[in-house]
């Protein structure tokens, strides 16, 4: 059966503890980066939207994926080089410290992006 989540809190309590806290990391950083986005449920993960869609984020086994599509990754591609990347997607290991700076960057970034898109 598959998990359905309607909101972020119902995400991130679904997941273990360990993962719970740095969901929670992610999701703080997300919003000082952005406070004028809006927190949904997109596609079962956590999004945040602010004329269009800024970023999601998923927790798997192994790690966090992030996704900024779609020119977050590409503008800091450097940057995320140092991560296992699929289309459109970072891996962020659970084992290793989450980039909140780069992540910070990233939402900015994206947010400036859609206001700019938006007028």
């Amino acid at each position: 059966m598959k998990t359905t989540f309607n909101t972020v809190d119902e995400y991130i309590s679904r997941q273990s503890a360990e993962v719970q806290i740095l969901l929670e990391q992610i999701r703080q950083t997300i919003k000082q980066a952005a406070p004028e986005a809006e927190e949904v449920i997109s596609y079962q993960m956590p999004a945040y939207k602010f004329h269009g869609i800024l970023v999601y984020f998923a927790a798997f086994k192994n790690h966090i994926g992030f996704y900024a599509t779609p020119n977050g990754h590409a503008e800091f591609k450097e940057a995320l080089s140092a991560y296992k990347q699929g289309k459109g997607s970072v891996q962020f290991p659970i084992d290793k410290p989450i980039p909140l700076d780069l992540i910070t960057e990233i939402v900015k970034f994206r947010a400036s992006e859609n206001r700019l898109k938006a007028k």
